[in-house]
């Protein structure tokens, strides 16, 4: 089985070749990141033109690169969702058009699926049951992974995704766009222990998170904030997030008594978050996984390689004729 993999949820273009034979062959993503420096973050037409005109040229330099020919593709799992609607439209449409002409099986795929199986690109990549924490700018989420295809979502954000909440910081801080890595880098200059940020839904250990307060508090503090206090302030930021994502986490394991731990999305590649999941799995005798740096981050790999375990282990399709802004975890359409 040869499955090419197509992921265009947001501000990534991504295209894999994942084999049965030989694993991942490879992936090539193109990101958006220097053309929307200047506005601060995604404009969401810009991000589907701009799909639109790179993908086919993507596609011709993978399998260029593979020596790979479009007949030799079995499967084509794409991203049907959720994500920005004219970004997804445009995997879409290739997908559908290189299934159509030359009758490959399709297979849609929901993006958070790709981010909880990403680990088992590795080569011992990590199988279920586990728990997942998904952290990127668009999710907060903990996710119980029972097997292939059973998740339930037990803890999730009701306002900002954790990665969103450090965007918005770093414009707050005036950092470049995307502000989130760099809140981070600044962050290692700073006091921690400074300012001593809200973290909220702490009582009755409850699983849900909420990060529009704690950005708000970083907004009051700065108004009597010269630059010079910028890295406390980071520092203190991440530090609160960090505490809530890793002790929701832990009270998550207590509830399930999962043993086995996944992190993943694009806040999972934060130094400081790895470390206190680790010394927390460490603590508590638990085994913890994360995709590799390159996988963390939206990619057609992980994409791939969700659709190649469906086929593997024959689990029920998606059975989605288009692709979806909104896709709850798990929901099967008509």
């Amino acid at each position: 089985m040869l499955v090419l993999g197509i992921e265009s949820s947001c501000d990534e273009t991504g295209l894999a070749l994942y084999s049965e034979e030989h694993g991942l062959i490879a992936h090539l993503v193109n990101s958006q990141i220097e053309l929307f420096t200047e506005y601060g973050g995604v404009i969401p037409e810009i991000a589907a033109r701009d799909h639109s005109a790179k993908i086919i040229g993507i596609l011709s330099q993978l399998l260029e690169q593979t020596k790979y020919k479009l007949e030799d593709i079995n499967l084509i799992a794409y991203t049907a969702g959720p994500g920005l609607i004219g970004s997804l439209m445009v995997g879409e449409t290739v997908a559908k058009t290189i299934s159509n002409v030359l009758d490959i099986e399709l297979l849609p795929i929901n993006h958070l699926e790709g981010h909880i199986l990403a680990p088992g690109l590795e080569e011992d990549g990590l199988e279920p049951p586990y728990l997942c924490l998904l952290v990127s700018g668009g999710h907060t989420q903990i996710i119980r992974c029972d097997d292939y295809g059973k998740y339930e979502i037990i803890g999730e954000t009701i306002d900002d995704a954790c990665g969103e909440a450090f965007d918005k910081v770093g414009k707050l801080l005036n950092l470049e766009y995307p502000g989130g890595p760099k809140v981070s880098k600044l962050a290692e200059k700073g006091n921690s222990n400074r300012f001593q940020f809200p973290r909220a839904l702490m009582k009755d250990k409850n699983l849900n998170f909420s990060f529009s307060g704690l950005k708000t508090s970083v907004l009051y503090a700065l108004e009597d904030l010269s630059e010079d206090d910028y890295s406390d302030v980071a520092a203190s930021f991440q530090e609160a997030v960090i505490d809530v994502l890793t002790k929701k986490l832990t009270w998550a394991v207590e509830v399930t008594n999962f043993k086995k731990l996944v992190c993943s999305g694009g806040v999972a590649s934060n130094k400081l978050l790895r470390e206190r999941l680790k010394q927390m799995a460490q603590d508590n005798n638990l085994e913890i996984s994360y995709p590799r740096m390159e996988f963390c981050t939206d990619n057609a790999a992980m994409i791939a390689y969700a659709g190649y375990m469906r086929k593997k282990l024959a689990l029920q399709a998606y059975s989605t004729n288009f692709a979806r802004p909104r896709w709850p975890l798990g929901e099967l359409y008509d």
